[in-house]
């Protein structure tokens, strides 16, 4: 058993579920002659586009009556704008579904003006962790994580989707090592973050696992970018350990105690934690409509189970998106807790922050 069905074990006791499938025979279902619409609230390219573009094949594989998958991207809102469209059109027949991310999270957590999605109101059918690797510019001076404390007297300059964004992560991580980063707010994904590193208009970034294998693997390779750390994955007793992906580069954890001589601690590294959990842990979501007849999620669990044994699935997955695994079912459903749930405290720290430093204001302030 891996460390996240471990620690998806124990959230589900936590929360009163079973890991196991469910049993119950419903009426047989086939989607056969059907195109389904996979929304997926950013651009092409970015980590979240290229998940589902790998699964996509697949689903059409193991879903019955073997439909056409067509990925539908749908940008802006700093990730808000896609869900908001899947909340308000999406039918509960299960030709629609949305792949979230934690920039579809992050604003559900904060009271972000722009959600009109509650959570709470979808059936979760697949979750899928992922990792994320950051980089700097070579014209930093920075060749490894070895000598990142270059970067204690440089401005450096981040594209970012927005601060309630899967960037919160990052932005945290930075506050927290005590790096001086200026923002550029509003671009529409990842991806646009990496071509603004690719243009020279940027001097640090980060990708998700699957962006970073298939886009920023060769730039480092040819010496355009330099990898210096990752943000770990959690172990079966959620603690934050080296991703598996990445095993070469340290952690947040660690270059936090290679600058300071000690473990992070304190109300920072909570916030950070807190948030790095909701957008890795469990990041990516495939989500179906409130009101979806039992028997339309049972057969896209079904089809996920059987994703997973697929021979050839199981051979080119981590290639491509990385060592994680995905799960469905009650583990699904736990991590989908965790993932859309926040603490008060830690809550209001960050809108604070985010009020007192970007002088961004949400609604319920």
């Amino acid at each position: 058993m891996s460390g996240l069905l471990r620690w998806a074990r124990a959230l589900s006791a936590g929360f009163g579920l079973s890991l196991a499938p469910a049993t119950t025979a419903f009426a047989e279902v086939s989607f056969q002659g059907e195109t389904i619409e996979w929304i997926i609230p950013f651009s092409r390219s970015g980590g979240s586009d290229t998940w589902a573009r790998f699964n996509a094949p697949f689903l059409s594989r193991h879903l019955p009556g073997h439909p056409e998958i067509e990925i539908v991207n749908e940008p802006g809102g700093g990730g808000t704008r896609g869900p908001n469209t899947f909340a308000s059109r999406a039918r509960p027949d299960g030709l629609t579904i949305l792949g979230t991310s934690g920039s579809t999270q992050f604003p559900y957590l904060l009271g972000d003006l722009r959600v009109r999605y509650d959570y709470k109101d979808w059936e979760v059918v697949m979750v899928a962790p992922t990792g994320g690797v950051v980089y700097v510019a070579p014209g930093t001076g920075v060749e490894g994580p070895d000598d990142i404390d270059r970067l204690a007297d440089q401005t450096l300059v981040f594209a970012s989707q927005g601060p309630t964004s899967l960037d919160l992560v990052p932005m945290l991580a930075f506050r927290l090592l005590g790096f001086d980063v200026s923002y550029v707010f509003g671009y529409t994904g990842r991806a646009d973050g990496l071509i603004a590193m690719e243009r020279g208009e940027v001097s640090i970034d980060y990708q998700t696992t699957a962006s970073y294998l298939r886009n920023v693997v060769p730039m480092a390779e040819a010496g355009d970018a330099v990898p210096l750390m990752s943000w770990g994955i959690l172990d079966e007793n959620g603690v934050m350990q080296r991703d598996p992906t990445f095993p070469d580069l340290p952690i947040v954890e660690e270059v936090y105690e290679m600058l300071h001589g000690e473990p992070p601690s304190g109300p920072d590294y909570e916030a950070y934690r807190a948030f790095n959990i909701a957008g890795f842990a469990a990041q990516k979501m495939v989500i179906l409509p409130g009101g979806t007849p039992p028997e339309i999620v049972e057969t896209w669990r079904q089809a996920w189970r059987d994703i997973f044994a697929d021979p050839q699935y199981r051979a080119e997955v981590s290639s491509v998106l990385g060592a994680y695994e995905q799960v469905t079912d009650r583990a699904a459903e736990a991590l989908f807790i965790e993932g859309t749930t926040i603490d008060p405290a830690v809550r209001k720290r960050i809108l604070d922050m985010l009020s007192n430093e970007y002088a961004v204001r949400l609604s319920d302030q």
